[in-house]
């Protein structure tokens, strides 16, 4: 018998061609009519290659060895007051990352209405998953209290307060009826990024990495160190795609930037800085390591200058940097290549067995 079964037709959508998103159409928010599902053709590729670097940096906190770790903290050869700054930077750090996660899927995301731009949020959320597990794998590592931990953000109030100022900026963009369509909700969201990008990751975050990293420049918890120095990898790229995202819906809506929404921004960090100082104190209610807090004030404002420079606002404080050694490890020009320490080896999916 012949065969009667007819390959099916492929037909064109109608109006298909038309539905073809031009990158010139793109914009970072308000481009509700494109399809954000289409990714090519790129226009911000800025966006695109802090993807690609994120990716190449990837690792997992279970690489590193802690072995060192354990024994340096339960032998009994680290002061009270150096075991007490590695605590309130854990506690800062393990909550303080998952709050920077929630805010990127809950508030960010749904606002940004470029796919490049998401693309690399999706691949950040990611990370900030893997720096709470950091966490988590210092802590049971360590065998140290996991409650006092995670819960420091509710108990210390130089914690409590940079994490509450934090989730400030993100209840008004949470709500069901908030949007960017007009000048003061886009201006919200970009106080939201500012402070996100800007003020958690690129100052609130930089006193504990100077911390952590003064233990590692002595040879002292290198485990913690070069779990630090991977976030650090890792919060560079982050801070570097939120100045490039903040820059860029500035200049697609210049309206925005006025005199008294710069006076407000200028406002919130400096009162950020002030919250970074209080906890500083509080890590170092003695000097050791050669760190004090009277560094630390200084530190977080020669930090708070250059952040407020990436954006196109004018330096507050003129501050010297006290620490000039990690001036060369922010820098990844100059860093070592961490991974070549790593102790797990990867396989590619055509070499992996399967059962």
């Amino acid at each position: 018998m012949p065969n009667t079964t007819q390959a099916p037709q492929e037909t064109e959508v109608q109006g298909g061609a038309s539905k073809r998103v031009r990158a010139d159409e793109k914009r970072l928010i308000n481009c509700n009519k494109l399809d954000v599902n289409q990714l090519m053709p790129l226009k911000y590729k800025w966006a695109w290659e802090h993807y690609i670097n994120g990716c190449a940096n990837h690792w997992m906190p279970t690489e590193v060895p802690m072995g060192k770790d354990i024994e340096l903290w339960k032998s009994g050869n680290l002061s009270k007051d150096e075991k007490f700054m590695i605590m309130r930077n854990l506690g800062f750090f393990s909550t303080a990352e998952s709050l920077v996660a929630n805010n990127i899927v809950l508030a960010i995301y749904k606002h940004v209405t470029n796919p490049e731009a998401r693309q690399y949020l999706l691949r950040q959320s990611f990370e900030e998953a893997i720096h709470t597990h950091t966490f988590h794998y210092i802590v049971e590592s360590l065998t140290l209290d996991q409650g006092e931990v995670f819960n420091m953000y509710n108990e210390i109030n130089s914690i409590h307060n940079k994490d509450n100022f934090e989730m400030k900026l993100t209840e008004e963009i949470m709500r069901d009826d908030f949007t960017t369509d007009t000048p003061e909700g886009a201006q919200k969201f970009l106080e939201n990024l500012i402070g996100f990008y800007i003020i958690m990751e690129g100052i609130f975050f930089y006193s504990g990495f100077a911390m952590i990293l003064s233990f590692h420049r002595q040879n002292k918890m290198t485990g913690i160190g070069e779990q630090f120095q991977y976030i650090l990898r890792d919060e560079t790229i982050h801070l570097n795609f939120g100045i490039d995202l903040i820059n860029g819906i500035k200049e697609e809506n210049p309206h925005l930037w006025t005199p008294t929404f710069k006076e407000h921004i200028i406002s919130q960090i400096k009162h950020a800085v002030e919250l970074e100082v209080q906890y500083a104190t509080d890590c170092l209610p003695q000097g050791i390591l050669g760190l004090s807090a009277p560094m630390f004030r200084e530190y977080t404002q020669y930090i708070a200058d250059r952040r407020l420079e990436r954006i196109g606002l004018k330096p507050q404080y003129h501050s010297k940097n006290p620490f000039p050694w990690m001036s060369e490890t922010i820098d990844l020009g100059k860093e070592k290549n961490f991974f070549e320490t790593r102790v797990t080896e990867y396989q590619s999916a055509s070499n992996l067995t399967w059962n």
